[in-house]
């Protein structure tokens, strides 16, 4: 009896030690084929054959005395990291299980994020029932649209439709519209400054599910990457005159990703990821520095995140992995050595938002083909990519939706509009509380966060809250 007692106890924790190990390292969408930009032949419409004359319409509607001062001024902040630079305390405790939104608006359906500056947000959405482009200006603390500017273009519905963030700062707002349709206005009177339309200027090819590129202000220029006969281009903020060009040696294309500035060797880059590479530009004149085509992917949302000492991490989804990049200098010429490269299920990476850059540490939300750790927050040494530190664990698995950190603590929203905070800190994953935001879906647009304000979105709806901490 108790040889049997032993038999059947064995094969009990086999068993057990078997459906353990299936559920640590099962991926669930191991055979499932990559839905990838055009395969399922539905096109985006041929924004070259149409006649777009953009900013055409304006309306006005109030006007504004706020004196706010905060800034979050493009896509990922100030700097580009999509960490807040300035020090305002937030909250994290809801006072009586109330929830701080101070107002909400409906958008049209697509994951454009809001860009603040000194108390107005911006953003672009589509409006279906006029068929426009739509730049809203409302004011931050009471949600009252301001103005409005647009214009006529027939844009189809594919998975959503607007997708980029404004750059602003003290003299314009800058816009990419879904078929690459540039806009500049007076960042308070909504006034048409200029305008360009990337597809007839440079040959540019719309991306599938649109464009995700997000404008850059730089020193007083806006930087823009066509990835048509010119890989980068820049332009006076306020007179849209061309500033310089930047050839395209290695023909890429549009990618989802966008500009980010980096200062390497002496010089001020702007690094690309793109599809069918990764590119450094010299900010003064456009020299393309360094190209290769190494990283070479058909679908890249992630932006570079670029590292001290020459290094770039770049990552993408549908099975792309991540691959970090060594940028080399010597006499002022410039090359690229590849450190390591891997599979998503290997090491950090990243399907559609860009990895943080913390005390020396890359942050991330691994995508559905992580592995074990897939949807978890994970955390990373660059100089040992494939070991994760910590994770967030199995109780804290998040989807495609924002990142950042703010006064000490991350917010990460997920895709149903769950929003976590949890304290900064590489030393592990430390949640605070977590609160059902709205009953929402595709809460993936990037966040913005302002004078204590947070504006955040799904696919339909845009939520502005109050976490200022009352002193």
């Amino acid at each position: 009896m108790n040889q049997r007692f032993s038999v059947t106890t064995l094969l009990i924790g086999g068993l057990a030690l078997g459906v353990l190990g299936w559920w640590l390292f099962y991926n669930p969408v191991s055979t499932l084929m990559p839905s990838l930009p055009g395969a399922d032949k539905r096109g985006v419409g041929d924004s070259a054959s149409q006649s777009v004359s953009i900013g055409e319409f304006f309306d006005q509607f109030a006007e504004s005395s706020t004196s706010l001062t905060g800034v979050w001024p493009q896509f990922r902040g100030e700097g580009s990291t999509n960490i807040l630079l300035e020090s305002v305390p937030l909250k994290t405790v809801l006072n009586d299980g109330k929830l701080p939104v101070v107002w909400e608006k409906t958008l049209g359906e697509g994951h454009a994020g809001a860009s603040v500056y000194k108390g107005r947000v911006y953003v672009m959405d589509y409006d279906e029932a006029l068929r426009a482009d739509m730049l809203h200006c409302y004011e931050l603390q009471t949600g009252n649209e301001l103005w409005r500017r647009y214009y006529k273009v027939a844009i189809k519905r594919n998975h959503g439709m607007s997708r980029t963030v404004p750059a602003v700062n003290e003299q314009a707002v800058v816009t990419i519209g879904p078929m690459c349709q540039v806009m500049a206005t007076d960042r308070l009177t909504g006034r048409l400054l200029w305008s360009l339309d990337m597809v007839k200027a440079y040959g540019s090819e719309v991306p599938f599910w649109y464009t995700g590129q997000c404008p850059l202000i730089f020193n007083n220029m806006v930087i823009l990457a066509p990835a048509g006969s010119k890989l980068l281009i820049a332009k006076d903020v306020v007179s849209g005159q061309t500033l310089w060009e930047s050839e395209n040696p290695g023909g890429f294309k549009m990618s989802h990703a966008s500009v980010m500035p980096y200062v390497f060797g002496g010089k001020n880059m702007l690094v690309y990821s793109a599809v069918g590479g990764v590119a450094g530009v010299d900010a003064e004149n456009g020299k393309v520095l360094w190209y290769t085509n190494k990283w070479n992917h058909s679908v890249v949302a992630p932006s570079a995140v670029c590292l001290p000492n020459g290094r770039i991490f770049l990552t993408a989804g549908y099975g792309a992995g991540s691959m970090m990049l060594r940028i080399k200098e010597l006499n002022g010429v410039f090359g690229t050595d590849i450190e390591d490269e891997y599979s998503p299920g290997s090491g950090l990476a990243c399907e559609q938002q860009t990895p943080l850059f913390f005390d020396g540490k890359l942050i991330g939300i691994q995508p559905k083909d992580g592995g074990s750790n897939r949807n978890q927050l994970v955390c990373v040494d660059p100089e040992n990519l494939k070991k994760v530190e910590w994770s967030s664990g199995k109780n804290y698995r998040f989807g495609l939706g924002p990142f950042m950190i703010a006064d000490g603590k991350i917010f990460i929203l997920d895709d149903e509009a769950n929003l976590t905070i949890a304290k900064a800190t590489i030393k592990g994953f430390e949640p605070i509380t977590t609160v059902k935001l709205f009953e929402g879906a595709d809460a993936w647009a990037p966040f913005a966060l302002a004078d204590g304000y947070l504006i955040l979105r799904d696919s339909k709806k845009m939520v502005c809250l109050n976490l200022k901490k009352q002193s």
